[in-house]
């Protein structure tokens, strides 16, 4: 069963939520901080979570950044505050989705079934032959497609997302190509996003932030209006 963990200080905004997402059959878990958030989070068994970026004395931005860095668990912000800049901010700390309060309870599971089903299909690894042994190089980067790691010049690992890896393994096997976003999504097999939905946008900045800092080097390149490119040159040997 699907399980969702509903993070809000405001227990009738909690208690909303659990009713609708348990209409359509998700069991639903409640944390009122972040204390308790983390220990639901600590089950291992959460597909999804909503995190009001107001949550008493905790900030939820910062919670956000800490599951992100953790673990790949879709997360939807809900807030009361509805600027484009708090919107921009709120994903580029990894959340997939953000709503503004107050916000329709029908809204809130479109967006929730569309972030779980884009997941789903967009975590799957990259099709490949099976008995192949792939190994990329670019920068002072090597990315080993068949263990799944990626190393730094000193053979340093680091760390990952599932759907950073993803993303990284797709661009890397598409340099100098120009990539729409709608092709980031299919080439991923995501389903049901929103043209303004900015969850590529986002993982995009992520994954920047963890291979751009050992060099000066601009790996992942913005085409203005259209989409990104990998500017690096790529070394591949099987």
């Amino acid at each position: 069963m699907t399980e969702i963990l509903v993070v809000d200080d405001d227990p009738e905004i909690r208690s909303l939520l659990k009713t609708c997402f348990e209409r359509e059959g998700y069991d639903v878990i409640e944390a009122p901080d972040a204390k308790n958030a983390r220990a639901a989070l600590e089950r291992g068994t959460i597909s999804l979570i909503t995190l009001d970026l107001t949550l008493g004395r905790d900030d939820g931005l910062s919670l956000a950044r800490e599951i992100r860095a953790s673990c790949d668990v879709p997360i939807v912000m809900l807030s009361g505050k509805g600027d484009t800049v708090d919107r921009i901010v709120g994903l580029e700390v990894g959340a997939d989705d953000y709503i503004a309060k107050p916000f329709s309870p029908r809204e809130v599971l479109a967006r929730v079934r569309a972030v779980l089903r884009r997941r789903e299909g967009g975590n799957a690894p990259v099709a490949r032959p099976a008995s192949a042994h792939e190994v990329f190089r670019f920068g002072s980067w090597t990315l080993d497609i068949t263990s799944r790691e990626l190393k730094g010049q000193l053979n340093e690992r680091r760390e990952l997302t599932t759907a950073e890896f993803n993303l990284l393994e797709l661009f890397v096997r598409h340099a100098h190509r120009v990539l729409s976003r709608d092709e980031i999504m299919d080439l991923l097999k995501g389903h049901d996003y929103s043209p303004l939905d900015r969850s590529i946008d986002a993982l995009v900045s992520r994954l920047r932030r963890k291979i751009d800092d050992e060099t000066d080097a601009e790996h992942i390149k913005s085409i203005r209006g259209v989409g990104y490119m990998f500017a690096s040159d790529v070394r591949r040997t099987v």
